[in-house]
């Protein structure tokens, strides 16, 4: 996932920062990995790696500082054209219980001295899944409920298994034949022991308001097609 952050009041140019691997997943024994940066630019580019532990609760996510996993430099000066290592280690000595989550934060950073009054600069993020686990981490195991509340329609995936599930094409379908869809592209995660929903807005529109649907999606294995009851509150 890469975002564009712009400084500035008109468009301007943009210098492009690759990032690859898209995810990173170590098993322990295992303790580090590396990501390689690209500068596809024609000038030099200073990006920051940052790691965050990533969470969900009462489905929703945050990300909180750590130093239990660090990145090795934390910040480096891209020249074009050239590929750059970057390590990407877990620090702390505490075992791994089943799988832990995190983000990786890579930041292309402002340059004072490509600023010019009216233009922009283009900058680009990216936010990259990383997970450590253990050999006995358990399969995602997804429990789907769907709630109706206020014109919206309320999404939950409580994954009982210990490995993430990643989550894509999501869409349901009640007895009447309407759907809703949540675009054809990633939702998100359902991390592992943790719950994540999505919202739709359906204020106006034909759905079930009670019964079951039909959840169909895209998952790190493959389909996923699961059927959810319908809980449309007082």
């Amino acid at each position: 996932m890469a975002a564009t952050l712009l400084f500035g009041s008109l468009p301007a140019r943009a210098d492009s920062l690759q990032v690859q691997p898209a995810l990173v997943d170590v098993v322990a024994p295992q303790s580090a990995s590396t990501i390689t940066l690209r500068n596809a630019g024609s000038t030099p580019s200073t990006v920051q790696i940052r790691v965050f532990r990533w969470s969900q609760s009462n489905g929703e996510e945050s990300l909180t500082p750590t130093e239990d996993v660090v990145a090795s430099p934390p910040a480096i000066t891209l020249a074009p054209g050239v590929d750059y290592v970057a390590r990407i280690v877990r620090v702390t000595k505490r075992p791994v219980p089943a799988e832990e989550a995190y983000r990786l934060l890579v930041d292309e950073l402002p340059d004072a001295s490509r600023a010019r009054s009216g233009t922009v600069q283009l900058l680009v993020r990216h936010s990259i899944p990383v997970f450590f686990g253990s050999p006995q981490r358990t399969q995602p195991a997804v429990d789907w409920t769907v709630s109706k509340r206020d014109g919206r329609l309320i999404v939950s995936a409580h994954n009982r298994g210990s490995k993430r599930l990643r989550i894509s094409a999501l869409s349901l379908r009640d007895a009447g034949g309407h759907n809703i869809s949540f675009g054809n592209g990633l939702v998100g995660y359902a991390l592992g022991q943790s719950t994540m929903r999505w919202i739709a807005p359906v204020k106006g529109r034909k759905f079930a308001a009670k019964g079951s649907v039909s959840v169909s999606a895209e998952g790190t294995e493959g389909a996923i097609n699961a059927v959810a009851a319908v809980d449309a509150g007082p």
